[in-house]
């Protein structure tokens, strides 16, 4: 599987610390090898969402095409701004991958 990181996503994770970066690198080598979400949301319309324990959020469209599918990380946050991330990401997700 293929993923692709959008700018919003780079700029989330370069404010994580080098643990927390390497922890959602970990999750993200896990999806790219074995198509291995863990836990996940589906927020319906084409968004989804990986969760951590800690709060942390990357939201997500797995995109389906001929040549394979392809997951694309839109943004990253936290859940006490999760609403307004949702929002965002929905925006995002409709100028990158239109339906």
């Amino acid at each position: 599987m293929r993923v692709i990181r959008l700018p919003e996503f780079v700029d989330w994770i370069r404010t994580l610390d080098p643990k927390g970066r390497a922890q959602v690198d970990a999750r993200i080598l896990r999806i790219e090898h074995d198509s291995h979400f863990g836990d996940a949301k589906d927020l319906g319309d084409g968004l989804a969402e990986l969760r951590w324990a800690n709060g942390w959020r990357v939201y997500f469209a797995r995109i389906y095409s001929p040549d394979g599918s392809v997951v694309l990380l839109i943004l990253g946050g936290n859940k006490n701004g999760q609403t307004k991330d949702i929002r965002r990401a929905r925006i995002f997700l409709q100028r990158y991958a239109p339906a």
